[in-house]
């Protein structure tokens, strides 16, 4: 048997450093096993995924050293790679169990499935629905079909009774039936769930091993009971731990920089984030710190991951870093990481057009445009003094920015401005004077360049980071403050 193991991402934002930590220790074990590595693009959300966020996974797995075999980019044997393009495919497939009995048309709408999860949360009853919850009398759905209504297609799922799941990691997972909803197969617009066309295409495609998030542990009995239907030998499962903020909850965007491109644009080695997703609950059999890919590769044993969840930390990463510059590059390869980093022509052409207009001298570009080459500004609470705003409106201002970036879903200078305007007319702020702070804490200073075509060229981390740290400098947010902060976003 050929090992063949597979990294399936959605293209609908920044690419996450969990994607590229579940991505090495696949790649690691195929290799290890003489096997091979797929990726292959989860696109069906047509709302979120984009063809750039598609880019910026392959780019940045790629930066990280990250090869696969068969993907989008590469072809392969088994394509197509991109789920949008395989919906004939998981439409076939659904029919199947269609016919066979084991799933059904659910015509309920969004309202009708509302009100009954809030009378089973009242009842206090298990909240998974199950087709005897979902069911509609059989004059009822005769007229829907006719009216030509929506419909999804669920699958049916056992009501009582207890599934097992085998884990690499784990043993045996036993998983109570009550619990299991009656997941969506396919969706009212035909496209699939994540549920359907990963076991599909793990069928089609070969795959032997699944190597996930532990957060898919619970979504494993719908899995198994699909290969089941199918009548198809199930890969063998191994859930990852997942990466953890220090303070132990789920690694997030809120607490930590999670995009790949803002390392990259921090100016961190490939080779040491690599090194150091390695140490995510793994270790060498000599527990040495510094190792290289090909060394985790020859040395990789599934069975040294520790469950206990590892924490991400941005300092024991950074001290990584270090390291690798001063023992790994000398002034030749260090000058060509600088010009790799950010003084690459791509990246300074982005720069130019907003230096050229204010500049005499050569020597005054650097001053100017200083920020887009550096990490996070070094600012005081004074630094603040100028704006306009008092305090605690200065940062609630900041942190509804930072959310509204957080949902925006193609990063340019028109969607940005957007959101500034619409946030502006919240506060009732002219433009300028909403944006004052924005400025300090993008650029560090008060005049530069522009802010909004700073914003877009640092990218949504980078932006983001400078934003939260600025409100940290400001005494950042209280838990009594995030409360009534977040009631006031969620009614805007």
């Amino acid at each position: 048997m050929t090992v063949r193991t597979r990294i399936a991402p959605s293209p609908t934002g920044d690419p996450h450093v969990g994607t590229a930590y579940i991505a090495l220790f696949n790649l690691c074990f195929a290799r290890q096993h003489g096997g091979q590595f797929i990726l292959r693009i989860e696109d069906t959300d047509r709302v979120r995924s984009t063809p750039e966020s598609e880019k910026m996974i392959l780019d940045s797995l790629r930066w990280l050293g990250l090869e696969w075999d068969e993907g989008p980019d590469v072809g392969g044997p088994h394509g197509p790679y991109r789920q949008s393009e395989r919906g004939e495919i998981y439409a076939q497939y659904a029919q199947q169990l269609l016919d066979a009995g084991h799933a059904f048309k659910c015509y309920r709408t969004a309202e009708e499935l509302d009100a009954l999860r809030e009378s089973r949360k009242e009842a206090g009853l298990q909240l998974a629905f199950k087709p005897s919850d979902l069911a509609l009398d059989d004059a009822e759905v005769t007229r829907r079909e006719q009216e030509s209504w929506p419909y999804v297609v669920r699958m049916n799922v056992p009501s009582e009774g207890v599934c097992v799941v085998k884990d690499m990691l784990r043993g045996t997972i036993e998983v109570d039936w009550a619990q299991v909803d009656a997941q969506v197969l396919l969706k009212s617009d035909g496209m699939p769930t994540y549920h359907l066309a990963n076991v599909v295409d793990d069928h089609l495609m070969g795959i032997t091993h699944v190597l996930r998030g532990e957060e898919w542990i619970n979504s494993a009995p719908k899995h198994q009971l699909l290969y089941e239907y199918f009548g198809w030998e199930m890969p063998e499962l191994c859930h990852m731990p997942l990466l953890r903020n220090p303070d132990k909850s789920k690694l997030s965007k809120r607490k930590n920089p999670t995009s790949i491109n803002y390392y990259r644009r921090m100016g961190f080695l490939p080779q040491a984030v690599t090194n150091y997703l390695g140490r995510m609950g793994w270790s060498m059999p000599d527990e040495r710190e510094k190792f290289s890919l090909s060394d985790m590769m020859e040395e990789f044993d599934i069975q040294r991951v520790s469950l206990g969840g590892p924490v991400f930390d941005l300092e024991k990463l950074t001290w990584l870093n270090g390291v690798y510059i001063r023992e790994d590059l000398d002034d030749d390869a260090l000058l060509n990481a600088l010009r790799e980093w950010a003084f690459n022509e791509a990246y300074v052409k982005q720069i130019l057009p907003q230096v050229r207009p204010r500049v005499e001298t050569l020597s005054q570009v650097m001053p100017l445009a200083g920020h887009f080459f550096s990490g996070l500004p070094e600012l005081s609470e004074d630094d603040f003094n100028s704006v306009k705003v008092e305090k605690e409106e200065l940062v609630k201002l900041l942190q509804f920015l930072v959310w509204r970036l957080e949902a925006v879903p193609a990063w340019n200078k028109e969607a940005l401005l957007e959101e500034v305007k619409s946030l502006a007319a919240h506060f009732e702020l002219k433009m300028k004077v909403f944006l004052a702070p924005v400025f300090i804490a993008i650029t560090g200073s008060a005049s530069s360049t522009s802010v909004m075509d700073a914003m877009a060229i640092l990218g949504s981390d980078v932006t983001r980071a400078r934003l939260r740290s600025a409100m940290d400098v400001l005494g950042g947010v209280s838990k009594k403050q995030a409360k009534r902060f977040e009631k006031e976003y969620r009614d805007l």
